[in-house]
């Protein structure tokens, strides 16, 4: 059921100063009884199954790291974790998903951008994240270095399932001092 794919797993883009925050990009598919179960057993494969996920617009700010990984995230039940997010999901028996992001970074700036995608195939997917970054570069005057990916697939068979990939901003508990 589970297939992910990274550009270049060693991708990282080291941070000069502590300023901008340390982005972890994580995959994860699950399946499940409902599209939601299949969601939520995907968050557990990625490794952030127990957070209050608050999208964010997909912009990078300066100074920051993206860093994929394959480890659980840290954080107590519960936390909130701000998060750029592609989920895909399939509940017809030999329908195939694909979720994945993509990111560049301003050579200039040192800030950059992530997009997310869904697709019924990694081509399409791929294209689709592509197509986006050019865009939205060209808009800001380009001078953006190489796009990267991290992309994760789901197969269903006889049960829903959901592909996902997540790119991780900071955790924050509830209380202070948690």
């Amino acid at each position: 059921m589970r297939d992910s794919h990274v550009d270049d797993p060693s991708v990282t883009r080291p941070r000069p100063t502590p300023a901008g925050p340390d982005i972890s990009v994580r995959t994860g598919t699950g399946s499940g009884r409902t599209l939601l179960s299949a969601f939520d057993s995907a968050l557990l494969a990625a490794g952030v199954a127990n957070f209050n996920l608050i999208a964010l617009s997909s912009v990078i700010p300066p100074e920051s790291s993206v860093r994929v990984v394959d480890t659980a995230l840290p954080g107590g039940h519960g936390d909130r974790l701000y998060c750029v997010l592609s989920a895909a999901y399939a509940d017809h028996p030999g329908e195939f998903v694909w979720a994945g992001l993509g990111w560049t970074f301003d050579e200039t700036t040192g800030g950059g951008l992530f997009v997310e995608h869904k697709g019924g195939s990694e081509e399409s997917l791929l294209e689709q994240i592509e197509l986006s970054l050019a865009d939205m570069t060209a808009n800001r005057g380009g001078g953006y270095g190489p796009v990267h990916t991290a992309t994760a697939s789901a197969h269903c068979v006889d049960r829903p399932v959901c592909a996902l990939t997540i790119a991780a901003y900071e955790v924050v508990p509830w209380s202070p001092g948690a």
